[in-house]
């Protein structure tokens, strides 16, 4: 694991995409990220918060219970600012706020959910998808005001801009597209900032993680050197 930083009462990486924070009882996988920071530790790591599977970024855990304890209540109350890369179908508004609820994990009902986000780029490419001749992207900066599962994700489906590379929510003829012209098979989602207070100091912990080298590259490839970083 890249470890973003360390001290005495935390750890922050660079989570892989493809890789589950836990073991779950739905998933036949065998790593782990839980369990691989703990044996390159040599110590218990405390789950603070989560990370979709195929999404690469900042994950911050806790060196004992009461670190991740105060910090997991950052989170809950929202005091957590995250930010994310994404690249997504079609040409978004500049800036926007998508203020959908979502159905909660549990099936129990709907739950507040709100995601911002802003342009920072697009691309149009010489290559048809179905009835359409050209394939049109963009690159946003995204804040989710809330923490729902899956919430980036499914607001951006709602909104009719899914997220490149996502097989659950996202259009296959899109992500055969990046497949099959990039080489890319991961989902375009990148948590590339976090910032909170320390749950020792109170002092403010601001985070962040490169790119992986496929994102990177890819960014690169459609004109967006810029961000590339």
């Amino acid at each position: 694991m890249t470890i973003l930083h360390q001290d005495d009462d935390l750890v922050a990486i660079n989570k892989p995409e493809q890789m589950l924070v836990h073991r779950s009882p739905i998933s036949r996988d065998e790593v782990f990220v839980l369990q691989r920071l703990r044996d390159q530790l040599g110590q218990r790591v405390y789950t603070v918060h989560r990370l979709d599977r195929p999404t690469s970024g900042v994950l911050l855990f806790g060196l004992h219970p009461a670190a991740a304890t105060a910090m997991a209540r950052q989170f809950e109350a929202g005091e957590v600012h995250k930010r994310y890369l994404a690249v997504v179908r079609g040409y978004t508004e500049e800036s926007g706020e998508i203020d959908h609820p979502l159905e909660s994990e549990d099936g129990r009902g709907l739950q507040e959910a709100v995601t911002r986000y802003r342009r920072l780029a697009t691309v149009e490419l010489d290559i048809p998808v179905g009835r359409y001749p050209v394939a049109r992207y963009s690159l946003l900066e995204v804040w989710p005001r809330s923490g729902r599962r899956h919430q980036i994700r499914r607001h951006f489906k709602h909104i009719f801009h899914p997220l490149a590379g996502d097989t659950t929510y996202g259009e296959g003829r899109h992500n055969r597209l990046f497949r099959e012209h990039f080489g890319v098979e991961r989902l375009l989602l990148h948590a590339n900032h976090l910032s909170l207070r320390h749950p020792t100091t109170d002092e403010a912990l601001n985070l962040h993680a490169p790119l992986p080298e496929t994102f990177r590259v890819l960014l690169q490839r459609l004109g967006w050197t810029a961000f590339a970083h």
